[in-house]
């Protein structure tokens, strides 16, 4: 708990970092983008300068949400009939192929030049020691970078970047990128145009050319990031804020809406029946959101209106049976009757990170290069892992996620937030690809319906679901269990992670903040 600053990320360092910035008289802006600079060495597993990055802003000064989309974009060669005459039925799932332009150098300049008060090059120079001299590797990203050992191994250039001795790191051993850190200081002394314009892009773009990939060095010199007006519900009095098109933010609202007509209180934290309506509400919440949701100019504006509407939610609420779990549920086809959809799997990787001050600035962030070390590539001697995120596109023409050049992917970055009478009152994320919006309604859930505190929301048990099946964390009882089963579902053990949240709840009366951190994660929440 804190009143003049608080931050909340997925590493100690990164939010070390943070509070820094926060004691040393810089808004929440200022702190978030150091962090996440921080965030991009030390958790190289899961997010980096070869990915994307989203943000929800509220300025304090005005009175404004804000929406940032600082995703990258397919390269100009990326066509499906380019993937098919080289023998793809679909984006590989890694490799060059699935690399897109990354967006989070881009997104730190544009967060810092319109509310920062600090420069990008001093907000990279906590990040460019660690790449330079070294950090602790921590315990779960140390596992986490075990896993990967094979795939480092299978290209020279991210074996020699991120293997030591041919092998992960262990928990607490020194490691350096120094290429990374030479890379970052380019961008410390060029701006952003460091990175877009001049040798990083140039090197990124032989790198790729080598490997037959899409993208060319003129893919960054086009690059540009949107301000975006964020989305929006209400659920019980507060109004939640997701981000459009091209993420999934508009799931988590459906979610909400669908939920929102029962009497989830009645029923009991992860009680059989609660579990049971929140996986309901997700099939149908994604069988829309594999229908639908791509680059937001392919995206109908009737579609993500009706998605968003509680008239919408009424009608499909009344699919959903308490007793058994549905067959299937098909997306909404614009026009008149439900038309069924395609599934999409995503099981990224992620980083999240919130900040608040005491000027009343807040900031909701996430970033990532989606799978663990994203395509599974370091290009040249950059030492930065390019993102994967491209994998995610369609090559079926007439789907809105089809893959063209200059588009964006279907993207499952989701930063949210929460108003109470147009203040904030909550700033969360969790991350985890498919785990995103489900993680979302049941932290907000666990805080709005069953009156918990920021941590213990984050701490409590967590469900996810999957075409594989329903995956429940071991503090769901027994009974829970038993009662999921016998509405039909199918109960699995392994489904990937269950996210990592962080969170601040603001008491508007006092202007508290209380930072929550997952112990999922190695992170922590801190404030001054």
């Amino acid at each position: 708990m804190a009143r003049n600053g608080l931050i909340a990320t997925s590493q100690p360092l990164a939010s070390a970092a943070g509070l820094g910035v926060l004691a040393g008289g810089g808004n929440a802006i200022d702190a978030a983008v150091t962090a996440a600079a921080v965030l991009a060495v030390v958790e190289p597993t899961m997010n980096g300068i070869g990915g994307d990055l989203f943000a929800i802003v509220y300025e304090a000064k005005t009175g404004t949400v804000h929406g940032l989309n600082a995703s990258g974009r397919a390269g100009a060669a990326a066509t499906p009939e380019a993937l098919r005459r080289r023998g793809f039925d679909a984006v590989p799932a890694r490799g060059p192929l699935s690399v897109s332009v990354p967006g989070v150098v881009d997104g730190w300049s544009l967060l810092l030049t319109r509310f920062g008060t600090r420069s990008l090059s001093r907000a990279l120079e906590p990040a460019i020691g660690y790449a330079r001299d070294g950090f602790a590797v921590s315990e779960i990203v140390a596992a986490q970078w075990h896993d990967e050992q094979a795939a480092l191994a299978s290209d020279p250039a991210a074996a020699a970047t991120f293997l030591v001795r041919g092998r992960a790191p262990e928990p607490g051993e020194i490691f350096r990128n120094p290429n990374l850190a030479a890379s970052l200081e380019g961008v410390a002394a060029a701006g952003r145009d460091g990175f877009y314009r001049g040798p990083i892009a140039r090197a990124i773009a032989a790198d790729l050319e080598r490997r037959q990939g899409f993208i060319v060095e003129a893919d960054f010199d086009r690059h540009v990031s949107d301000w975006v007006d964020p989305i929006s519900t209400t659920y019980r009095g507060r109004t939640i804020v997701e981000l459009p098109p091209n993420t999934q933010g508009v799931t988590a609202l459906e979610m909400l809406n669908l939920v929102e007509g029962f009497d989830v209180r009645s029923m009991g934290h992860n009680s059989a029946e609660y579990l049971h309506l929140l996986v309901e509400a997700k099939r149908i919440a994604f069988a829309d959101r594999d229908r639908w949701l791509a680059d937001p100019a392919s995206v109908p504006g009737e579609a993500l209106e009706r998605l968003l509407s509680k008239s919408y939610a009424a009608e499909r609420r009344h699919e959903i049976d308490l007793d058994r779990a549905a067959d299937r549920y098909d997306p909404l086809a614009l026009g008149g009757s439900l038309a069924r959809g395609a599934a999409t799997e995503a099981r990224g990787d992620t980083v999240y990170l919130t900040a608040a001050d005491g000027q009343g600035n807040v900031i909701s962030l996430i970033q990532s290069i989606f799978a663990s070390f994203g395509a599974g590539i370091v290009a040249g001697d950059t030492g930065i892992v390019l993102q994967n995120r491209g994998s995610l596109f369609s090559l079926d023409p007439s789907h809105p996620n089809a893959i063209a050049p200059g588009k964006r992917p279907f993207h499952t970055l989701i930063p949210a937030m929460a108003l109470d009478h147009g203040e904030p009152w909550l700033s969360f994320g969790v991350m985890g690809g498919d785990m995103q919006p489900q993680g979302h309604v049941q932290v907000l859930l666990n805080l709005v319906e069953f009156g918990m505190n920021v941590q213990e929301a984050g701490e409590a048990a967590r469900v996810r679901h999957s075409a594989a099946g329903l995956a429940l964390e071991s503090a769901i009882s027994p009974d829970a269990r038993a009662g999921l089963e016998a509405r039909g579902h199918r109960l699995i053990s392994t489904v990937g992670a269950f996210g990592g949240f962080q969170g601040i709840l603001i008491d508007r009366a006092s202007g508290v903040m209380m930072g929550g951190s997952d112990p999922r994660k190695d992170g922590l929440a801190i404030g001054c």
